[in-house]
């Protein structure tokens, strides 16, 4: 089963294991020589088991656990490959332990996603938009009777219980599936053997192992963060409202907490160091920002935390500095929520152990097969370095790589055109290049950009609804016609996005769209109907006007305009 060529005439080593006499070992491949390390350890261990065997070795031998693969880390990836793995018939092991966070918080099998990431924040969202919904209907004929109130003890209670039930469920899938899980923190013992740091001293031996640790969230660079902040591992799990809240970053973490925070009637402060949404397009990032000051978050621009003090009944003294001026100035919060970054968790796992050096930023390089610089070690979810963040990625790269694994498949994961959102109040969802990557890799000439500004029709009665509340945009390449960007900026975003990118994934045409029928009056209809282009090389107006918005310096600013004005004058199109 695992390689190994048993020739007629035998011997037995110290090891216990039965080799020839004649036959010269030749010299395998790596993959080859773990495997052969593994099918070793597997004979060994059946002849310590026998009968006459001292007390000792035998007590060591029944201390092991083999496994044809062995999974650490119990989110979304990890999850789906064992199951799939287990549903070929393969021998899975899982062990997934949460280490609580600064603040004590903790929570059960199904990753971050599950727990402290889309499922509640998705859920939060949903009841912060039925809130601002009830106003919308005043103005369609309903009678909202007094004022609009929110209890946030109910919504955490049942927030809370839809994700233990999806605990629980988990945990009897595994059981179903005959998958051995452990509440345990696995490390490397050597490339084939993890321990689980526990009491009993368990052994793991495994022929395959997947790395799926996840990342949790950043506290570094703040003096008092550690002891005072809480991140979005603790905020779904709060027992009361958070109040008045401080949110540090610029991420979509914090841009979608801040959006269902300040609807739920927190008051809420997003401070942002320099852009929203940093590597994402930015036409959108600024809007996003500006739907957010409408829902009447108090946005603090090109500023950072210096300091968080400990202050009386409870709230926290943040001193903070502009980048502007260099001034510095302090305010008084009950809540301050950090959304920073993430980290990978690999320290713990004793990755030298298995010949596995992490890149800089604790991420692992893996290959187009997912697999570690140790072939028979693979790395899936977010603590593949340069891999997409997003549970669907995780979920479909353990599928692919169970079946590659067994033997049922040969496809590798793609890519290409993976769909997200951004749940803000306005949700914005996409899928392929940004407006910015579309002129780096693609450039100016060779790009059609078509969009509109359109109002819903849910909202048509609304009249603190703008005309142009939403934004839809296609990025074509222009000797192709096919689409390489898709961008809606308008409700339901994820769901009108999750049926575009199918056509994105198979490089439909604008034209195939052009003769595509929409379904009327929908507002993904929007889509199939942009005819307006867009001009992407900006005037010295429209450039000042956009770099009033992203909040860069003022020297920056006034040296960017100059710039711009030296290259329309020099007709420098592809500047």
């Amino acid at each position: 089963v695992h390689g190994i060529i048993i020739p007629q005439k035998l011997r037995q080593n110290k090891m216990g294991c039965t080799v020839s006499p004649k036959r010269k070992q030749e010299k395998p491949d790596s993959a080859g020589s773990e495997n052969a390390a593994y099918s070793i350890f597997v004979i060994k261990k059946e002849n310590l088991l026998q009968q006459g065997t001292p007390k000792e070795e035998r007590k060591e031998a029944e201390n092991f656990i083999d496994f044809d693969i062995f999974v650490i880390g119990g989110g979304s990836g990890g999850l789906a490959l064992a199951k799939e793995a287990a549903e070929y018939g393969a021998k899975i092991g899982l062990a997934d332990y949460v280490k609580p966070s600064p603040k004590g918080t903790t929570w059960g099998l199904g990753g971050t996603c599950v727990n402290v990431g889309c499922i509640p924040k998705k859920l939060m969202h949903y009841a912060a938009s039925a809130g601002e919904a009830l106003l919308d209907n005043k103005e369609k004929g309903w009678e909202v009777p007094g004022k609009i109130q929110h209890d946030w003890v109910k919504m955490k209670e049942n927030v809370s219980k839809h994700i233990k039930s999806l605990n629980w469920g988990y945990q009897k899938q595994l059981e179903k599936l005959g998958i051995q899980y452990f509440n345990k923190y696995a490390s490397f013992i050597d490339p084939h053997t993890l321990s689980l740091n526990d009491e009993a001293n368990t052994r793991i031996r495994a022929k395959n192992i997947i790395i799926a640790v996840g990342n949790r969230p950043n506290y570094e660079g703040i003096p008092g963060a550690k002891e005072l902040a809480i991140s979005s591992d603790d905020l779904f799990w709060l027992e009361k409202s958070p109040g008045k809240i401080l949110i540090v970053g610029g991420s979509y973490v914090a841009l979608e907490c801040a959006g269902f925070l300040a609807n739920v009637g927190c008051d809420t402060t997003l401070m942002v160091r320099s852009i929203f949404l940093r590597g994402y397009d930015q036409e959108i990032a600024m809007m996003i920002g500006h739907n957010l000051a409408k829902h009447k978050v108090k946005i603090l621009t090109e500023t950072i935390p210096l300091e968080l003090q400990k202050a009386e009944e409870g709230k926290i003294r943040v001193r903070y500095k502009s980048l502007k001026d260099s001034s510095e100035n302090f305010e008084m919060f009950e809540t301050v929520l950090l959304a920073i970054g993430r980290k990978p968790i690999t320290e713990g796992l004793n990755l030298e152990a298995a010949g596995i050096k992490p890149e800089p930023n604790g991420k692992l390089r893996v290959n187009e097969k997912e697999q570690t610089s140790t072939p028979h070690i693979y790395a899936i979810g977010d603590v593949a370095d340069g891999k997409p963040e997003l549970t669907p990625v995780a979920i479909k790269t353990g599928r692919l790589l169970a079946r590659r694994i067994m033997g049922k498949s040969e496809e590798l994961m793609s890519y290409a055109y993976i769909p997200s959102t951004v749940y803000t109040p306005i949700e914005y969802g996409f899928c392929g290049l940004s407006e910015e990557e579309a002129i780096s890799k693609i450039g100016n000439e060779n790009l059609e950009i078509y969009q509109s500004y359109f109002k819903p029709l849910e909202w048509n009665s609304v009249t603190e609804r703008k005309e142009d509340s939403c934004y839809s945009k296609l990025i074509v390449q222009k000797d192709t016609n096919i689409i390489v960007g898709f961008h809606y900026f308008g409700p339901n975003g994820g769901e009108v996005t999750q049926g575009y990118a199918i056509a994105l994934s198979c490089k439909t045409t604008k034209q195939q769209w052009d003769e595509s029928v929409g379904v009327y009056s929908t507002n993904a209809s929007e889509m199939l109907s942009l005819k307006k282009t867009k001009a992407i090389t900006y005037s010295p107006k429209k450039v000042e006007q956009y770099l009033s918005l992203i909040h860069i310096s003022e020297p920056t600013r006034r040296y960017a305009i100059s710039y711009a004005v030296f290259c329309l004058k020099k007709k420098k199109k592809n500047r």
